[in-house]
């Protein structure tokens, strides 16, 4: 059985936009897009769930859900797609802010409104690069996830819950590619998924503090949970191996550490990770001759 509604915005949508942060790259077996619409495959309190969403004329989105968890995703709809997010008090002091909002005035900070996903996403990126992070969640999700309910495309999967998580034998992480801190992390998480669902309800600060009790979930994991399960505006990713440069170079001309990329975004307090998505989309980055991180394969350690 499949469930429809039908939302219009009252703003300016882009929806690929909206929901970039929650694709882990262009293979992403949970995330596809197509000329019937954008396809995610993800987990609820009530089961796995398929959400097609497509644009209508006048601007509406037509959502279409499949699955235990069909009724679930369709109510969050709205929140999914920026309707929560909130920009009173943020006034660009930089003129590359101001660009980048300019260029993105289709974006919205949207809400997963569920943690675990993305906080099975985001441990799999610490401290590896992102194309070794991708391949071990698209490895996870084909190997372990379930197949996406109702008439999705065939390579579309719903990542592993955490049950399943608790379940992967040591091999098989090796055979993912994820060495053992990142393992024990999951695995820590996987065991308290359950109440970690009320950071969600907890947001801001508050939620972050609440992730960071799993060992193994510092700063920067919390954040970018945060920034997609409650559309936090204020997370910032410290600990980023490359934001750092990316805002002072971008907000005071020179490369920063942590400490020098709060204080360039100072101005911005409450309001830090919209600024940060203002600078992306206004083409700010890193320049290529920089040092990159090395791509490591634990599958052949």
């Amino acid at each position: 059985m499949d469930a429809e509604r039908t939302w219009l915005p009252p703003y300016p949508l882009d929806l690929e936009r909206v929901l970039a942060p929650l694709r882990r790259g262009s293979g992403d077996p949970t995330f596809l897009a197509g000329p019937d619409g954008l396809w995610w495959g993800t987990t609820t309190t009530a089961g796995p769930a398929t959400l097609r969403l497509r644009e209508a004329a006048g601007g509406e989105v037509v959502a279409t859900a499949w699955g235990p968890g069909a009724a679930r995703v369709l109510d969050g709809v709205p929140d999914l797609l920026g309707a929560a997010d909130d920009d009173t008090g943020f006034e660009p002091v930089h003129d590359v802010v101001a660009r980048g909002r300019h260029l993105s005035r289709g974006m919205r900070l949207g809400a997963t409104g569920r943690v675990w996903d993305v906080l099975l996403a985001a441990v799999l990126e610490q401290k590896v690069t992102g194309r070794e992070a991708w391949r071990s969640w698209r490895e996870l999700a084909r190997r372990f996830g379930a197949a996406a309910p109702g008439p999705a495309p065939d390579r579309l999967r719903v990542p592993p819950d955490a049950q399943r998580v608790r379940a992967v034998r040591d091999w098989e992480w090796h055979r993912a590619g994820v060495d053992g801190a990142r393992r024990r992390t999951l695995l820590a998480a996987a065991s308290v998924a359950g109440s970690l669902e009320r950071a969600a309800e907890l947001r801001g600060t508050a939620g972050r503090e609440l992730l960071r009790k799993v060992p193994g979930i510092g700063p920067w994991t919390a954040a970018e949970i945060a920034q997609r399960a409650w559309g936090d505006p204020d997370a910032v990713s410290v600990g980023d191996y490359h934001l750092p440069t990316i805002v002072g170079l971008a907000l005071t001309g020179r490369p920063a550490d942590d400490e020098g990329m709060l204080a360039a975004l100072e101005p911005y307090a409450g309001h830090r990770h919209r600024a940060v998505r203002c600078l992306t989309a206004a083409g700010a980055g890193r320049p290529r001759y920089g040092p990159r991180m090395p791509a490591r394969d634990y599958r052949a350690m």
